[in-house]
């Protein structure tokens, strides 16, 4: 049997559909802080500290 009272792409009457989306959107809050933080915890490539080092005796220097 299935529920034609809530169409898809129309919100629920009721608090179950409010719920389901708070969940949804917890669930992609967790995904992103994850992916977040693998980002910030990469090392920097040496290249570009070697660019950061060169910048900052440029700055000093003048």
């Amino acid at each position: 049997m299935t529920d034609k009272s809530n169409p898809p792409g129309k919100p629920a009457k009721d608090g179950a559909g409010l719920e389901e989306a708070r969940l949804r959107q917890q669930a992609i809050g967790v995904k992103l802080r994850h992916m977040f933080d693998e980002v910030v915890n990469e090392p920097v490539p040496d290249e570009f500290l070697d660019i950061l080092r060169r910048a900052d005796e440029r700055g000093s220097g003048a």
